[in-house]
């Protein structure tokens, strides 16, 4: 992930955190996102004690980040004002007040500073009418600068000393006029930061092929790898368009079944393999994971019948039975 962070002073535009503007085209992409957790590591105590936390989405979006209520009575779905590494931020709790042990966490938790007030959300709202704006000006200064990027969303943080456009690109983008254009233009921080096309889904949003809202904008946490291999493992038809999401990668929720589709071929027979029915000796043609149903093809001596089974009424043919089975029907 690469960007460009530029503060605005009165006297015209400083580089901050000690950065400084960039020299050469390389050099935009040699300096790496800083954010860091927001929880930092660092607490000497004993481990199994407990610590009272909150779950919060800052912003209500995407992954949970852990605070100390500070001893307020926050329940699920309140919108809070949480200090993080980056300034304030408004964010609503998603995960109601519970105790862990330290040895869970990144410690020390930083505290959230008060319940949001109807000001608060009022001036969230306000900044997110601007956000839209923001998009619209950056969009229009991109197309000046003719940058082959896509500018996806921007987020003005709570106390508005900050802003954070994202954008999506298939390579190197020299956007160093374009910040220092968007710097002059708002009078505040800048920060162009490239992301990837599953992070793109995740802020735009929409409905899966299933009919439900995308889970990376609603529920998941991080993002896990998926391979091809998982589905695979689930008879999935291999149409890219039948297993990719809105983003254009493999589907997330390939990952939530999984170990049950593991589990179950582990039991199961294989395609090809020769098993004992009810009816007599058969090849499984087809194997259902999920209902645990498998298809046989019965072999008569008049013609073959495919007939679904349960998979607990067949009985695997070892292949000296089944070897067996086959000289007496020769002979």
């Amino acid at each position: 992930m690469s960007y460009i962070d530029i503060d605005v002073e009165e006297n015209g535009i400083d580089s901050v955190d000690d950065r400084e503007l960039f020299k050469t085209y390389d050099d935009a992409y040699r300096i790496q996102s800083d954010d860091q957790d927001l929880n930092e590591n660092d607490y000497d105590g004993d481990a199994d004690d407990l610590v009272t936390i909150i779950g919060v989405k800052l912003r209500g979006r995407g992954k949970t980040y852990h605070f100390s209520p500070a001893g307020l009575t926050i329940k699920n779905g309140n919108c809070v004002i949480v200090e993080t590494a980056q300034g304030m931020e408004l964010g609503v709790v998603s995960d109601s007040m519970q105790e862990v042990p330290r040895s869970t966490l990144k410690l020390p938790l930083k505290d959230v500073l008060r319940l949001a007030s109807d000001e608060d959300l009022t001036h969230f709202e306000e900044n997110k009418l601007r956000e839209t704006e923001a998009i619209d000006i950056a969009r229009e200064r991109i197309v000046h600068y003719e940058l082959d990027m896509f500018l996806v969303d921007a987020e003005i943080r709570f106390d508005n000393k900050k802003i954070t456009f994202f954008f999506t690109a298939d390579g190197r983008i020299d956007f160093r006029e374009l910040v220092r254009d968007l710097a002059s233009i708002f009078r505040t921080r800048i920060e162009l930061r490239q992301i990837g096309v599953r992070d793109e889904a995740s802020m735009v949003g929409g409905l899966a092929v299933c009919g439900r809202e995308l889970c990376c904008s609603t529920f998941l946490k991080d993002f896990n790898p998926v391979s091809i291999r998982l589905a695979k493992d689930q008879n999935l038809s291999m149409n890219p368009g039948k297993i990719s999401g809105l983003c254009g990668r493999l589907l997330c929720c390939l990952n939530f079944e999984h170990e049950a589709y593991v589990d179950a071929r582990k039991r199961l027979p294989k395609k090809n393999a020769h098993v004992m029915t009810p009816e007599g000796p058969g090849v499984v043609e087809n194997v259902d994971l999920l209902k645990e149903e498998v298809s046989v093809r019965l072999d008569h001596e008049t013609d073959s019948l495919i007939v679904t089974y349960p998979a607990d009424k067949l009985d695997k043919i070892r292949p000296r039975e089944d070897s067996e089975s086959h000289r007496r029907k020769r002979i």
